[in-house]
């Protein structure tokens, strides 16, 4: 396992982190989180993610108590804030009232005094971006986050906070990126990183579709991620007909290379040196150590111009979404 820098901060983190929205919310049973996490440990992994709404805390509950039997300086811990957290309308958002709350009841559930980042989960337009900048830099401050970051922030809602914050306070940006969904390339990427800021990419396997396990023109298959209808939107965004014949294009060109289209995928988002990290999922020990076999494996230019070429007219910046639906919300 390979690490890199996480922003500005003193963080090192591994290439390949372990997530845990669809899986230790509740996804799959207690004996197999622990046999995914200490599997992490096994190859390497460092980093976790997860969030206060994942599960309404049950993710952080589990890791709360598996992890706490690991030295706490021997994994970097990261969760996030925004998503609702009950019935009543006000439980959620990044109000300073709201973060102050629930950084105190992530601890609690985490079985800690501090994560080494505290991300706010999607932007708040209903709060000034000054009141939000200042509600993480006393969670900084008060010693409960190390580092602070966002996700699924757009370059206009960066520069606002980098304009009242300064270059230091926020040291990561968690988009949506995959060969799949390139956007954060166009604008995200540069910004950021002239700021100090690493990306950590979510859904780097694009919900799966980049195992090439889903096949054009068939059902999708029982039990998958997309059979579920909480998938819907993600559906829109990566599941296409024009999507999984590319990704059937993309399945030779790995074997000629020798390697698995996860390894390839992922591979692929760490070619970037604005990514830290990519967050992937595991339901099984395996998959955990395939995941973790890409860091390290270095791309071609001639197999970096063959995946270009077998995308072909992809889009993969510009999805059809469900009326009313945004980007990253029900899939992240």
């Amino acid at each position: 396992m390979r690490y890199r820098k996480l922003g500005s901060s003193d963080l090192e983190v591994s290439e390949i982190s372990l997530g845990s929205w669809l899986t230790y919310s509740g996804g799959i049973d207690a004996d197999r989180t622990r046999a995914c996490t200490e599997a992490a440990f096994d190859a390497g992994i460092n980093f976790f993610d997860t969030a206060n709404v994942y599960g309404q805390g049950a993710a952080e509950t589990a890791w709360g108590e598996i992890l706490s039997a690991h030295p706490r300086d021997s994994y970097v811990l990261a969760t996030k804030v925004w998503g609702p957290m009950s019935d009543d309308p006000a439980d959620q958002g990044l109000s300073p009232t709201q973060i102050a709350k629930q950084i105190d009841a992530s601890l609690t559930r985490l079985n800690t005094d501090y994560v080494d980042l505290y991300q706010a989960h999607r932007f708040d337009p209903a709060v000034p971006v000054e009141d939000i900048v200042e509600a993480f830099q006393k969670v900084v401050e008060q010693g409960k986050a190390r580092c602070v970051g966002f996700s699924e922030w757009t370059p206009e809602q960066i520069q606002a906070a980098i304009d009242i914050a300064g270059a230091d306070l926020f040291v990561s940006s968690q988009p949506q990126y995959s060969m799949l969904w390139q956007a954060p390339e166009a604008q995200v990427f540069g910004l950021c990183a002239a700021n100090g800021i690493s990306q950590i990419v979510w859904s780097p396997l694009a919900q799966g579709v980049l195992t090439g396990k889903y096949k054009p023109g068939q059902p999708v298959p029982e039990g998958s991620r997309f059979a579920s209808a909480d998938m819907a939107v993600s559906q829109d965004l990566v599941y296409s007909d024009a999507a999984l014949e590319a990704v059937q294009r993309l399945v030779p060109i790995a074997e000629q290379a020798g390697m698995s289209m996860p390894t390839l995928a992922l591979a692929w988002v760490l070619r970037r040196s604005e990514v830290a990290s990519a967050i992937t999922g595991a339901s099984r020990p395996e998959q955990v150590h395939a995941n973790a076999a890409a860091s390290g494996v270095h791309l071609s230019d001639d197999l970096l111009t063959a995946v270009d070429q077998a995308l072909g007219d992809v889009p993969v910046t510009e999805p059809t979404l469900a009326p009313g639906a945004q980007p990253g919300i029900l899939h992240r």
